[in-house]
């Protein structure tokens, strides 16, 4: 340290023991911002679930319709 000073903790020993002591109030606070941030992360992930798997069902049924057209019609290359 600077001035050869003695250097103090960040946090005293009082003030570890007022954040870990758990009151009713402060636990249901708590769990109240743990639930809210929870829901938002089960909507961003059913989303992106709905999102993918529309595109995985768009995605299989373009590939079913072109195989099926290219059966019904025969390709010109072949002919040749």
């Amino acid at each position: 340290m600077p001035g050869g000073g003695e250097s103090r903790p960040f946090y005293t020993a009082e003030m570890i023991r007022t954040l870990f002591v758990s009151s009713p109030a402060r636990v249901m606070v708590l769990c109240l911002l743990v639930i809210v941030c929870l829901s938002g992360c089960a909507v961003v992930a059913v989303a992106d679930l709905a999102v993918t798997t529309v595109s995985t069902v768009v995605s299989t049924g373009v590939k079913a319709t072109g195989a099926v057209i290219d059966a019904v019609i025969p390709d010109s290359s072949s002919k040749k």
